[in-house]
């Protein structure tokens, strides 16, 4: 008998979802149940239980069951002799991303690996959930129907793994590739250009199914919340991806448009990369506590990199755009002085730890910005050993073929052993110095990217505050704030700290024009006057220095490249060298 849930949210002004869980327990003399304490696609603890209130156990005819708490997300339940067990709770959907749940008088927006208890050594049983939604009301999922308003998931893990809105306003289309449908479904205010949108995702996924040989999924839904302000995210999971993207106003807008299709391509390479091929530490799932792993390099770094690739590849993204989404990621990348703290496979561990923060000052890589750097030093390294016969992409299929299509995990070893594999070379030095090293990479993605024809330009800063001192400014309603200062720089030295406000250059009051009063004291000693944020009033004494810090890089064409970097750099892109279309969105 399957495990059943049934979810309805009678009073959505209050943003409650009420929640009831009916179980067998013939033969328990108690049960725990237990909520999970993370979710997968984010690799940090959510403790989701702190949304949860009113929680009661009862047995088949409505009577009380005594029941303790035995963690913070654990309850034990004594059956006293019941047949079946029937949990009721409430769970509070205030959170508008693409991992959360969100219920208000427009939609019912639910992750269930948030707020559905699970039984642990039940955790293979099928599951029925039924939703009490009004009749007008679309639903936009994976999970199999089974009834009006009632699905179907075979295990917890696929349940777990199957977003679901719930709305009146949804809108949908559908597209069809190598005879799987793939789902897109809006809601939210937007007016979006749907033949535009059809193709280029049609676009995007044929060569993502090109690269990969064949899609693990028999179908596949985008379920895309659009909202009203500036937004970016996206969740994996096993048949779906949610996107939270925003404002919907400018849905179709240049920036948003490729922010959409960024997206997209990013979280439909996910399919494949963490969702199927899966390190061999999350096989299963463990969803009470850390699942740690030194592969966010390739889970994140690898789909990060797909993910743009895959839109020059596809003609989604001209080869400008495509480096203008490389080069920004570039850019943070030399500006982490974190890469030199502690590596890219040892930060994946430590997302566990401080999570998708940037964490103290200088302590760690990031494993989708490094990540996908060093993706891409592998891929051009491998074609450089091949003579572009060989790529990243064989890598992926072999993990795919060897690992995802016989659901078994993969280890670091492995990965390492395919990329030499395929490569017909050792790589050793590459994964010691660049993944589980923390070697400075400029000289080596340089020389890699020039045999595609290409330079890594780097040039000074334009701003005085971080060229010749060291550090970088925000302003935060009207308040000039340090959000960044390069270790032994001036800034450094000086004292200046994150957080700290500035308010005055030689006792000049700053109104949001600190680079122009530096450049009147151009190459003299300054005094900035700055408040703590433990409120403290200080005056800091900089002299400028000639190093130059927090240098701008660009990867970009080199005009005199020679037929074979042409060639090299067709076979990598999949697009000529000299092709630069120029990119006007519709209604943009």
């Amino acid at each position: 008998m399957s495990i059943q849930f049934k979810l309805s949210a009678p009073q959505r002004i209050s943003h409650f979802a009420e929640i009831e869980m009916t179980v067998d327990a013939i033969g328990s003399e108690e049960i725990i149940f237990e909520l999970p304490s993370w979710r997968p696609g984010r690799y940090e603890l959510g403790n989701f239980a702190k949304n949860v209130r009113n929680w009661k156990a009862f047995n088949e005819k409505g009577q009380a069951l005594a029941y303790k708490k035995t963690s913070k997300d654990s309850w034990q339940v004594s059956t006293d002799g019941a047949s079946k067990v029937i949990v009721r709770y409430e769970y509070y959907c205030y959170q508008a991303d693409a991992g959360a749940c969100w219920i208000d008088e427009h939609q019912i927006y639910i992750n269930p690996v948030h707020c559905f208890l699970f039984i642990q050594e039940r955790l293979h049983e099928s599951c029925i959930l039924e939703l009490n939604v009004p009749k007008n009301y679309q639903i936009a999922t994976s999970l199999k129907k089974a009834d009006d308003n009632v699905f179907f998931a075979t295990d917890f893990h696929e349940l777990y793994d199957s977003p679901f809105i719930a709305s009146d306003s949804l809108q949908h289309r559908k597209y069809n590739v190598n005879a799987t449908d793939f789902f897109i479904w809006m809601q939210g205010k937007c007016n979006p250009d749907w033949d535009l949108i059809l193709k280029d995702f049609t676009a995007l996924t044929e060569d993502q199914l090109g690269l990969m040989g064949d899609f693990p999924f028999e179908e596949y839904h985008f379920i895309i919340q659009v909202l009203p302000y500036n937004f970016y995210h996206g969740v994996e999971h096993l048949r779906s991806t949610v996107l939270a993207i925003g404002p919907g106003d400018q849905l179709m807008s240049q920036s948003q448009y490729e922010n959409l299709t960024g997206l997209a391509s990013h979280e439909l390479f996910h399919a494949w990369n963490v969702k199927t091929i899966r390190p061999a530490e999350m096989h299963p799932y463990n969803y009470k506590k850390e699942n740690y792993s030194r592969l966010g390099y390739v889970y994140e770094g690898v789909t990060s990199y797909y993910g743009d690739l895959i839109l020059a590849r596809s003609k989604v993204y001209t080869s400008d755009q495509f480096f203008n989404e490389i080069n920004a990621r570039v850019q943070k990348h030399f500006d982490n002085p974190g890469r030199f703290n502690l590596s890219v496979a040892d930060s994946s561990f430590d997302t566990w730890l401080d999570g998708y923060s940037s964490g103290i000052p200088g302590r760690k890589s990031s494993i989708y910005d490094e990540g996908c750097i060093t993706a891409m030093m592998t891929d051009l390294l491998i074609r450089k050993k091949t003579n572009n016969q060989f790529s990243l992409d064989d890598v992926m299929k072999t993990l795919y073929v060897d690992f995802g299509k016989k659901n078994i995990g993969y280890s670091e070893h492995d990965y390492i052993s395919i990329v030499e594999y395929i490569a017909k070379h050792s790589f050793a030095d590459f994964f010691l110095d660049y993944v589980y090293g923390v070697e400075d990479d400029e000289k080596l993605l340089s020389e890699l990217l020039s045999a595609a024809g290409c330079e890594l330009n780097k040039r000074p800063s334009h701003l005085s505050t971080e060229r010749y001192f060291g550090f970088k400014t925000v302003v935060l309603e009207n308040r000039t704030v340090v959000n960044a200062v390069a270790p032994g720089s001036p800034a450094f030295l000086a004292g200046l700290g994150l957080n700290d406000e500035i308010v005055a250059v030689n006792e000049n009051k700053i109104e949001q024009n600190i680079d122009a009063l530096l450049k009147l004291y151009s190459g003299e000693k300054i005094v900035l006057t700055v408040i703590s944020p433990m409120k403290m009033l200080k005056d800091l004494a900089l002299t400028p220095s000639s190093e130059g810090y927090f240098s701008k890089y660009t990867i970009v064409k080199n005009k005199n490249a020679s037929k074979e970097c042409k060639e090299f750099f067709k076979a990598w892109l999949k697009q000529e060298f000299e092709e630069s279309v120029n990119y006007e969105m519709k209604n943009s």
